[in-house]
């Protein structure tokens, strides 16, 4: 459909797929999922003010092909950002970063799918000059049809590890899928910017045309938690060397950004220490999260304090579940952690000699009647645990 007639001389464009936030001038898309019908409630968008309203059985079609119009329209440059882990830190970063110079528009919050790649585009005002669209995927194909929509000039890959493995079926098709990125940008003359360190970067990247960086250390005054951070860290700084930004104005901005949304993030409470990264968890995520925190690479944080893992399952891991989850028993055994508490079924097929909560209601309630006083805490898992749950009780 040439969507010219809706998208010409606008200035910005307000797409909503949810009918409470139609207002004058809006364009509804009318979703239908598993549990809600957009279609239901036209009439009320119509009388709301909606401008124009995409319906029917391809209104997500529809919304993806007005994106890749709307992306078209603009003509900036897009900076895709992907991987297994990192790619909603490094994006943030490097807004932050790209922000010294440009009006960036970035991808806000996890809108990192079919869905929310065409509303981050749609996002994008004349006025702004610069966008970094983050790419997620659970299944082979998925970035390719991300990429398809928002035609990016550039890419990152931050890392490929063990994630969604019931979706990927291997680690092997991880690495096919995320290069999918790679294979869009060598056929559209587009460059990547790629971490040399990484050896499963090099393989997916062959000949493309690279912009290079290294892992790096972490600097120092930060408020990221985790020296796993110093590659996302090095990632924002190249892609901002690279559109101009000065080396001690990218430090500037990434020493001012502050974590939020559960990930990375360094929280005092009356009791304790905690480190929350509690937004995803894969065992890739997981287990540099415990080494991290093992070595006390943390800033601020006595080392001399007893430790405490607070660690939800990890999700989407097919037949590897069993597997990932003991070797994470293991390595919390090797370390002689000073209190574990584990929550999800996943942990009670292993060996762990730790106490096991079936969600986080239960270890809330065992909380409430044991606290616990004076650790550094590791609060991680996989979202479906909503482990943010427990922080009041810390």
């Amino acid at each position: 459909m040439d969507w010219s007639f809706l998208i010409k001389n606008k200035e910005s464009l307000h797409v909503t797929t949810d009918s409470r936030k139609v207002t004058s001038g809006s364009i509804f898309v009318a979703l239908k999922g598993e549990h809600f019908d957009g279609n239901d409630f036209v009439e009320q968008a119509k009388a709301d003010g909606a401008e124009y309203i995409i319906s029917g059985e391809n209104a997500l079609r529809e919304l993806q092909d007005l994106a890749r119009a709307w992306r078209r329209e603009l003509k900036i440059p897009i900076i895709a950002i992907t991987g297994t882990n990192g790619k909603t830190t490094t994006k943030e970063l490097t807004a932050a970063v790209l922000s010294k110079k440009y009006k960036v528009c970035y991808t806000q919050g996890n809108l990192n799918n079919q869905i929310g790649v065409p509303l981050t585009l749609l996002s994008i005002t004349r006025a702004q000059e610069i966008a970094i669209v983050e790419m997620g995927a659970s299944h082979p194909g998925d970035i390719r049809e991300l990429v398809e929509i928002a035609e990016p000039n550039c890419g990152l890959i931050t890392n490929v590890g063990k994630a969604h493995l019931q979706g990927f079926g291997s680690f092997e098709g991880v690495m096919r899928t995320k290069a999918e990125l790679y294979d869009w940008l060598r056929s559209h003359n587009g460059l990547c910017f790629r971490n040399m360190d990484n050896p499963y970067l090099a393989q997916m990247a062959g000949d493309l045309k690279t912009v290079a960086y290294h892992t790096g250390t972490m600097p120092s005054s930060t408020h990221l938690v985790g020296a796993y951070n110093a590659e996302n860290v090095s990632a924002a700084m190249c892609v901002g060397e690279h559109f101009g930004i000065a080396p001690e104005e990218a430090l500037e901005a990434i020493r001012a950004y502050v974590p939020t949304n559960n990930r990375s993030q360094l929280m005092q409470t009356e009791r304790n220490t905690v480190v929350v990264d509690a937004y995803n968890a894969n065992p890739t995520s997981m287990q540099a999260a415990i080494e991290t925190f093992d070595q006390s690479q943390i800033s601020n944080v006595k080392s001399q304090m007893p430790k405490a893992y607070i660690l939800g399952a990890m999700r989407e891991l097919g037949e590897y579940s069993h597997l990932e989850h003991q070797n994470i028993v293991n390595m919390l055994l090797e370390r002689k952690a000073d209190k574990v508490l584990l929550v999800g079924e996943e942990y009670k097929e292993t060996t762990a000699p730790y106490p096991v909560f079936d969600n986080v209601e239960a270890l809330c309630e065992a909380l409430k009647k044991e606290p616990i006083s004076g650790y550094r805490i590791l609060l991680k898992g996989s979202r479906s645990n909503q482990l943010e749950k427990v922080i009041p009780f810390l």
